[in-house]
């Protein structure tokens, strides 16, 4: 696992030094090895996931991965490609609201997330509603120690204050102050040097599929 690990961040940490179109024409064989090398990651990915979470059982490759071309249309970054590698294994798609798991892989910058974001407001809003009604359940789920441990905190941005319509006696504002609801877990590069990169990786997702469905349950009846 240790190559085919180095020959993925190698190449990765070569691209961010020499993001052109001529570097990168130069070198599309390790291109291509190294996105080879990932998406066997990532088969391998869905496989277990699916273990604990059926839902995933369908998906392929193509379903979960993204085009390593970056959109620049809108970017002061005019850097043709990315500098990390991502799956997203969801049931309902890649671009689908609902939450699912990131796979992330970038020198440094390794990560294991998942949930939901961007959600329009509706939905974000209809997310926070069954916080306050299923507190409980919600509490049982992220206040959980192995869950905790794991993912710390909630949503990449929060609301300074709660969000409007929402009672300002509510015990545990925290939990309706994020912006997405979205969990992360940062890995050094050697985790996924381990032999048992699998077995650890599908652990860390398996803490986090109660909160996904939690998530989803609600997504769903909005939609």
């Amino acid at each position: 696992m240790k190559a085919k690990i180095d020959c993925i961040l190698d190449f990765l940490k070569d691209v961010a030094a020499h993001n052109d179109r001529g570097w990168f024409a130069e070198h599309k064989g390790q291109y291509e090895e190294a996105r080879g090398l990932f998406e066997e990651m990532v088969q391998a990915l869905i496989h277990r996931i699916a273990t604990f979470d059926g839902s995933v059982a369908h998906l392929t490759v193509k379903d979960c991965t993204y085009r390593f071309y970056r959109d620049t249309r809108f970017s002061e970054d005019k850097s043709p490609y990315k500098r990390h590698f991502g799956a997203y294994i969801n049931a309902c798609g890649k671009k689908s609201w609902h939450s699912g798991y990131y796979f992330h892989l970038q020198p440094g910058e390794c990560l294991l997330a998942g949930g939901a974001w961007c959600l329009p407001s509706p939905i974000l809003k209809a997310v926070r509603q069954s916080i306050v009604d299923e507190v409980d359940e919600f509490r049982s789920i992220v206040e959980a120690a192995d869950f905790k441990a794991a993912f710390p905190v909630i949503g990449e941005s929060r609301l300074k204050t709660l969000p409007k319509g929402f009672p300002k006696d509510f015990p545990y504002p925290d939990y309706l102050r994020p912006k997405d609801y979205s969990v992360c877990h940062t890995v050094p590069d050697d985790f996924f040097r381990d032999e048992n990169w699998l077995d650890r990786t599908a652990r860390i997702f398996e803490l986090m599929k109660p909160f996904n469905d939690f998530v989803n349950y609600t997504i769903d009846e909005c939609e």
